[in-house]
């Protein structure tokens, strides 16, 4: 048989035609298929929790104390005359991705008609006022109403209808009144009917537990069938995150609500923590560089990630405690009133590093 020319160009033809036809297929492939895989290998890769702090002169602040009106006095440190502005300029920026920024006007139209509460003690009201003034920040003409009743403080979004609430609890569990006097009873939760039907729960606490003395919120601690008048603070703790832990599990649709715990807020009363033994925060005005705090995570923080690993509902944990440590310079020390007196190395300035759970918070939520 002899070498036919035209059969061997047809053939030619033929195979370069399905060669194009399958790198067009993996091409097809590779766009549509490896594009979002390549997405989720990215973001499982990042943690928001763990960088560094940079400066930006330009886009910090985002808003001013003077413009919010739902910032407690307390947390005004530009109000009461803090001489430095370097506190207000610092962004928290993680090592393995790029936080989105806030966007006070798209978060309202998320959750337009849904309710946002804070649960805890004077640290998520901290956290709540920094969501309501960056929210504002973005929609200063808005209407707004602002309630106080009990222990339910309510600031409604109108022209949105998002409502964002902060319920004081500083032990979550309940403190009840007996004979006795104010009873930190470890297995009861009846406040929790309060929460019951919001769109997104943060919870928090801790600061209040190790209060001793005058500033002891409760009297005598009933741990099951024992009343006691005191007893090991992070065992009480662990024992009233387990009874929280169980009403979520038992009380909470995640399905329907967003479930956050707001990490443990570190304080700076001592200066050996971050190697300076003869300081506290007061006249501290920058943050420590890096990733990397001297003194250990506080104790309490083991017993949050072991009581939210054991809970059958899953509660994201907004890890917000070393990269709070590493603010030594954001609390409003002696700027927390007009006198400039005392020294309060607990809460934070708004503007501030609140600011910040908030950015990580509304990460966690569109990432």
């Amino acid at each position: 048989m002899g070498f036919n020319f035209d059969t061997l160009f047809l053939f030619s033809l033929f195979s370069l035609a399905l060669l194009v036809s399958i790198q067009q297929v993996n091409a097809t492939k590779s766009h549509s298929v490896s594009g979002p895989l390549r997405g989720r290998k990215e973001l499982n890769k990042c943690n928001l929790f763990y960088g560094s702090w940079m400066l930006d002169y330009d886009s910090y602040p985002t808003y001013d104390s003077l413009s919010c009106p739902f910032i407690d006095a307390q947390f005004d440190c530009k109000k009461f005359r803090r001489p430095d502005q370097k506190y207000l300029q610092f962004y928290w920026k993680p090592d393995s991705c790029t936080l989105p920024r806030f966007d006070g006007l798209d978060f309202l139209n998320k959750w337009r008609g849904k309710k946002i509460m804070f649960v805890g003690d004077s640290l998520s009201r901290n956290m709540w006022e920094s969501l309501s003034c960056m929210i504002h920040a973005s929609v200063p003409n808005a209407t707004t109403s602002f309630s106080t009743r009990e222990s339910m403080s309510t600031i409604i979004f109108q022209d949105y209808g998002v409502t964002i609430q902060l319920y004081r609890t500083p032990y979550l569990v309940d403190i009840i009144e007996e004979d006795v006097g104010r009873v930190l009873t470890l297995d009861s939760i009846k406040a929790g009917k309060a929460w019951i039907d919001s769109d997104m729960l943060i919870f928090n606490s801790w600061h209040w537990w190790t209060h001793k003395g005058d500033s002891q919120g409760w009297d005598y601690i009933r741990d099951g069938p024992k009343l006691v008048k005191n007893m090991d603070r992070l065992d009480a703790f662990f024992k009233g995150l387990t009874t929280w832990a169980s009403w979520v599990d038992d009380n909470v649709d995640p399905t329907k609500t967003k479930l956050f715990f707001q990490g443990i807020s570190p304080t700076h009363y001592q200066g050996e923590d971050w190697n300076q033994p003869k300081k506290t925060c007061s006249g501290e005005v920058e943050p420590l560089p890096g990733s990397k705090y001297p003194a250990p995570l506080p104790p309490a923080n083991d017993v949050v990630n072991s009581v939210l690993k054991n809970m059958t509902k899953q509660v994201y944990l907004l890890d917000i405690t070393l990269l709070s440590q590493l603010r030594k310079d954001a609390h409003p020390s002696v700027y927390g009133n007009e006198k400039n007196t005392g020294n309060d190395c607990s809460h934070w300035c708004l503007p501030g590093l609140p600011d910040t759970w908030n950015i990580l918070l509304n990460a966690a939520l569109i990432m």
